[in-house]
């Protein structure tokens, strides 16, 4: 299958708008190794237009904007491995060259890249379509952290991010199942391996078999431990 990744290419194939718009920080490799790939041939089997937006430049509204707004939702991650990790060896020192990147140097990977993406789309789109995280650099942040990049706990990323959901695991039934609740307009909160911001806590029976994790405001003051946790 065929993922547009520029204006052009989405003339080529008569397309005049994009139902989901992939963001990822690794180069656009059409191969079934790649989880941006393999989430967008999904998406296309099951009738939908998707595009890919790839190593995009963070100084300029030039590659965000170029395919427009999708209709249904952005999907933002980080790619095959932890921007952190792509970037810094254990030790904190730079690395020079990334396997991911075009001729193999280091010089595309913004620290953090599903925030910096997510915030991007903030900027340049006020009020656009829900952005929906997934991929491992999301993954590992998913509820609250400790973070070795800092030496901090850290909370959900999808605070920092400013994300509306965050898919985990491999997610190719998810994220089919949250493209039709956004093209039925219903709500998608019941999606196994979906992940949202609540304003208060779930009652017990909207959610079965449940565990409820220490908070950030618990863990980020002092260490919990494990006879701590409920």
């Amino acid at each position: 299958m065929f993922l547009p990744t520029t204006r052009e290419e989405l003339n080529r194939v008569g397309w005049d708008g994009l139902d989901v718009i992939l963001v990822t920080d690794d180069s656009y490799i059409d191969s079934p190794f790649m989880g941006t790939v393999v989430i967008g041939e999904v998406l296309q089997s099951a009738g939908y237009m998707v595009g890919v937006i790839a190593q995009l430049d963070i100084h300029s509204d030039e590659d965000i904007t170029r395919v427009g707004e999708p209709r249904l939702f952005w999907g933002v991650t980080g790619g095959s491995i932890d921007s952190m990790v792509a970037n810094y060896t254990s030790l904190k020192k730079k690395r020079k060259s990334d396997d991911y990147t075009p001729g193999g140097s280091n010089n595309r990977r913004p620290d953090r890249a599903v925030i910096v993406y997510a915030n991007l789309l903030r900027r340049y789109f006020k009020k656009t379509k829900p952005i929906v995280l997934a991929g491992i650099e999301a993954s590992l942040r998913r509820i609250a952290h400790y973070d070795f990049w800092s030496d901090s706990i850290r909370s959900s990323i999808l605070f920092d991010a400013k994300a509306d959901y965050f898919l985990y695991g491999m997610a190719e039934r998810a994220v089919i199942q949250l493209a039709e609740a956004l093209k039925d307009d219903t709500d998608p909160r019941d999606i196994r391996g979906l992940c949202y911001i609540a304003g208060e806590q779930e009652s017990e029976h909207r959610i079965l078999g449940y565990l409820t994790l220490p908070s950030y405001e618990t863990v980020g003051g002092k260490r919990v431990s494990r006879r701590e946790i409920p």
